[in-house]
């Protein structure tokens, strides 16, 4: 844990300005309870072309929250690192789950995953985005680089899972339509 607290203290010291300071909680609050990962899925879902992509990406959106919320944060019960370094000003309002692994993180790279294993080109937007999201979850100071690291690997993982799966009941089913 020194490894992760060294890095969130060089954000801290040598990134920290006014400028990401507006900017930082506008970019996390994208990712709160994933809303913009499920709108993107709602949205690729709706039409044909990019249907098997969205299911994929609703499909890991679903594996990563249980994953994440329901088995690793509890069973892991980290806190989060304002609870261990009590001086840092918080930019947005505590939180009231666990740090490991970060949500916000995995659920964007699931999504992104999704979409880069369905290879459908928005796997590139989603990434950049999940990038700065993870970013702004070490800024901010909600989360260790580990938790952003797990999270990132988690959502790749369920991405991956998704997409299989969705590949798997469509060869099976001829249900969804073709990909673009």
């Amino acid at each position: 844990m020194n490894f992760d607290l060294e890095i969130l203290e060089f954000i801290q010291t040598y990134l920290r300005n006014d400028v990401f300071d507006a900017v930082m909680p506008l970019i996390t609050k994208l990712g709160d309870r994933g809303i913009v990962w499920i709108i993107c899925s709602v949205l690729l879902l709706l039409f044909p072309g990019t249907r098997k992509a969205g299911a994929a990406a609703a499909a890991s959106l679903i594996l990563e929250a249980l994953c994440c919320n329901v088995i690793l944060k509890p069973l892991a019960a980290r806190p989060r690192p304002y609870h261990v370094t009590a001086e840092i000003q918080l930019l947005i309002p505590p939180l009231s789950d666990y740090s490991f692994p970060s949500g916000h993180t995995g659920a964007a790279f699931a999504v992104a995953s999704a979409l880069f294993f369905m290879k459908n080109r928005l796997w590139i937007p989603a990434l950049i985005l999940s990038v700065l999201i993870g970013f702004t979850r070490l800024y901010l100071y909600v989360h260790y680089p580990s938790d952003v690291l797990a999270g990132a690997l988690l959502g790749i993982l369920s991405g991956w899972i998704g997409s299989m799966l969705v590949k798997k009941l469509d060869r099976k089913s001829g249900y969804l339509p073709s990909q673009d």
